[in-house]
């Protein structure tokens, strides 16, 4: 749907049901790494609302922690990592990891400073903290298919944002930059399918996320140079 309609979503109760299940298990999380002081968000449909039975659970923690006390976090609150991944997506972008404890649930987070557009990626498609989270919030953000994703008490107003990017842009409180961007990564996407990433390496278990980016930036330049941007 790439029209300025808007389409009126009710869920039934299986979808708020759902929708409270992977909830509560992202606060599990999230209450796990707060505890430990790493401040973190879950992103995407759980923190819309807008959740099916394919949604993944992603706790992202904006702040670079070390990676064997978020990993350690983790496994004394239950979760085992199933695999690790350390994940450029551009030269220009700053490397991340990923620890996924199941096949639809990952704890992600920079092993650098973000800029403050890398940060707004996560408040294009929506972002909660846990203290939303436990408030029954749910925000506005943006879908992969170019929808916003507006809450309301029985469900969503879903439109394409297309067309609209600064207006979405203000009410989503990023820059019409950000918008842009986001816009033409999805239609690439539609046109020519999943592109590759610039840097995408699975840890063995005995090897740690610094040691795998320090020998990655010994070996790429471009790897070294976002290292020290500012």
């Amino acid at each position: 749907m790439r029209k300025a309609e808007a389409r009126v979503v009710v869920y039934d109760e299986d979808r708020w049901s759902l929708l409270a299940e992977l909830r509560c298990k992202a606060a599990r999380i999230m209450e796990a790494l707060e505890a430990r002081g790493m401040r973190c968000v879950v992103h995407g449909s759980i923190a819309r609302g807008d959740v099916r039975p394919t949604s993944d659970i992603d706790v992202f923690v904006p702040d670079p922690p070390a990676s064997p006390v978020v990993e350690a976090t983790l496994e004394l609150a239950g979760f085992r990592p199933v695999r690790r991944l350390l994940v450029q997506a551009t030269p220009a972008y700053v490397p991340k990891a990923y620890i996924e404890l199941d096949e639809r649930t990952c704890v992600s987070f920079p092993l650098a400073r973000m800029r403050p557009v890398e940060r707004e990626f996560y408040a294009f498609g929506g972002l909660l903290d846990l203290e939303g989270l436990r408030a029954g919030l749910r925000v506005p953000g943006v879908d992969k298919r170019l929808m916003l994703i507006q809450p309301t008490p029985e469900g969503h107003v879903e439109s394409s944002i297309l067309g609209r990017e600064a207006e979405v842009a203000r009410l989503l409180g990023i820059s019409v930059q950000t918008v842009m961007d986001r816009v033409r990564a999805l239609l690439r996407r539609d046109e020519v399918g999943r592109t590759g990433v610039f840097v995408k390496r699975e840890l063995a278990p005995d090897e740690s996320f610094e040691a795998v980016l320090a020998d990655l930036a010994a070996r790429n330049p471009a790897v070294r140079r976002r290292l020290r941007a500012p």
